[in-house]
């Protein structure tokens, strides 16, 4: 047996950035300018004097020495943040944490943003775009990477698929999922591109989830059964319950997941539709014969009890049948009018 283990990967845990405020160090590198500046003016009139010669190469030197380095390190280290937005700082590619909330603020010049990949929906978005773009273009925007993540609401609507339901039937169905980063660090560092993963698993989710339940409970005995169509809150619970187990992994919080589009495929579409309009006449049918069956019955009673006309049981049971005829027929009836005696 082997002895040599493997250390298994540990989750990134997000680390809050504690950055000071950037407006001082601002102010204060704009002041470490003008007095370059001053210093190196100075220095140039001192070197006419013999006697300041060094010391106004000294000032010169200081002058030249603040343009080249300090002034510039400052800068880099001012950093602004918009609102639900997050900067994921990383030193010599080591995470070091991440600078949250709307501010301008200043942190170690040498710490740089971690590049946060093209989300699924840009890159959906802007297929048709893109190729209106000229190759200059497409160079200038490939060496402009997007440092800052986005911690908005966010919505993921993935392409129609074709999916099985419980039965077997194939339907088409479509849903959209609102998300939002709760991690940054495990967005940014233990998954690839955190929005693919979540389009991916979504699909899987979708997969697992209509499986469980039949597009339509049409059945007497299957009248309690859920179903997508008529079940619609418990299957988005679910739903959202599978894809949050799912991308947990990847600092992602789901907030919502809901059906957008659900129908029976098109090889089967015409087929089922012939069994739901059946489904509904037979149900027609069956409420009207009881309709016309209670209506038969009071009639019939309201005839004993007020002695219209008494009948004798071949006559009560032609009038049965000529009332359940004109109740339960599917045009209007036209009556025969009897000008002879009842027999």
């Amino acid at each position: 047996m082997n002895e040599n283990k493997v250390a298994l990967k540990t989750p990134t845990e997000e680390i809050l950035l504690q950055a000071k405020s950037g407006m001082p160090v601002l102010l204060l590198n704009l002041l470490g300018i003008v007095l370059s500046i001053v210093l190196f003016v100075l220095g140039i009139f001192r070197l006419d004097n013999p006697d300041t010669v060094v010391a106004g190469g000294w000032m010169m030197a200081i002058g030249i020495f603040y343009w080249c380095l300090p002034v510039w390190l400052l800068f880099a280290g001012l950093k602004v943040i918009h609102p639900n937005e997050a900067l994921v700082m990383t030193l010599f590619g080591k995470y070091v944490g991440t600078l949250k909330g709307a501010g301008f603020y200043f942190a170690n010049p040498f710490m740089v943003a971690a590049p946060v990949p093209k989300s699924s929906g840009d890159l959906l978005g802007n297929q048709e775009s893109d190729m209106e773009l000229t190759a200059g273009a497409k160079k200038a925007q490939a060496t402009v990477a997007k440092k800052r993540l986005s911690l908005k609401t966010m919505a993921l609507s993935n392409n129609k698929q074709k999916v099985n339901d419980k039965l077997g039937n194939p339907i088409i169905i479509s849903i959209v999922v609102i998300w939002r980063i709760e991690d940054t660090a495990k967005a940014m560092f233990d998954v690839d591109n955190f929005s693919e993963y979540l389009s991916i698993q979504s699909d899987s989710a979708l997969r697992n989830i209509v499986r469980l339940y039949p597009y339509d409970a049409t059945d007497d005995e299957d009248a309690n059964e859920k179903s997508l169509r008529g079940s619609s809150l418990e299957v988005s619970q679910k739903l959202a319950e599978e894809i949050q187990s799912k991308v947990d992994v990847a600092g992602i919080e789901i907030l919502e997941a809901k059906i957008t589009h659900l129908a029976y495929a098109p090889e089967i579409a015409a087929a089922m539709l012939q069994r739901q309009q059946a489904s509904a006449i037979v149900d027609a049918r069956q409420l009207i014969v009881e309709g016309a069956v209670g209506m038969v019955e009071m009639a019939i009673e309201k005839l004993n009890e007020q002695s219209v006309v008494e009948l004798d049981e071949e006559r009560k049971a032609a009038m049965v049948s000529n009332l359940m005829v004109v109740l339960c027929g599917n045009r209007d009836a036209q009556p025969i009018v009897n000008s002879g005696s009842l027999y």
